[in-house]
C-alpha cells in the first residue's frame, strides 16, 4: 500500500507551520494596533468611561484555522505507517514475512526496523524453541 502525500514531506515539514506563524503574528499586530487606537481614544476624549472590547477579524480568524488544519494534516499525512499495539503480533509479523513486510514504497527496509524484538530471549542457552522441534519432529516423521 503506498503512502499518498501531497508535498514532499521536506517541503511539507518546513512549510506547514508557515500559516500558523502568519496567523500568530496578524493576531498580534491587530492587538497592538487597537492598543494603541484606544489609548489614543482615550487620550482624546475622556468622557467615554467604558472602552468596548474588540475580537479578532474574521479573516484572521480563518487564518488562523486553516493553518491549524494544514499543520494536522501534514502531521497525519507524514507519520510511517502505524505499527500492531501488541509485540506478539508484531513479532508474529516479523517471523512470518521477516524484512520484506517492512518495506516501504521505494522498496527499500524502513529505518525503524529492527529485527526480532525476542531474539535476544531466544539466544539464551536454557532457551527451547518449541517451534523448530515440531519442524525436526515433522521432517523425522515424514519419511517413515
Amino acid at each position: 500500500m503506498r503512502k499518498v502525500t501531497l508535498l514532499p514531506d521536506t517541503v511539507q515539514l518546513t512549510s506547514s507551520p508557515q500559516p500558523c506563524f502568519f496567523s500568530c503574528y496578524s493576531a498580534y499586530e491587530h492587538s497592538v494596533l487597537q492598543a494603541h487606537r484606544a489609548a489614543s481614544l482615550a487620550s482624546l476624549a475622556t468622557s467615554h468611561g467604558s472602552s468596548s472590547p474588540t475580537t479578532l477579524p474574521i479573516d484572521i480568524t480563518l487564518e488562523a484555522v486553516v493553518a491549524t488544519f494544514v499543520v494536522c494534516l501534514g502531521m497525519v499525512l507524514g507519520t510511517s505507517k502505524l505499527r500492531p499495539i501488541r509485540w506478539r503480533v508484531w513479532a508474529g509479523k516479523i517471523e512470518r514475512e521477516g524484512e520484506a513486510g517492512f518495506l516501504n514504497s521505494s522498496g527499500e527496509v524502513e529505518k525503524d526496523y529492527v529485527g526480532n524484538p525476542f531474539r535476544l530471549l531466544e539466544s539464551r542457552p536454557g532457551f527451547v524453541d518449541i517451534r523448530k522441534q515440531r519442524r525436526e519432529f515433522a521432517e523425522w516423521a515424514k519419511p517413515q
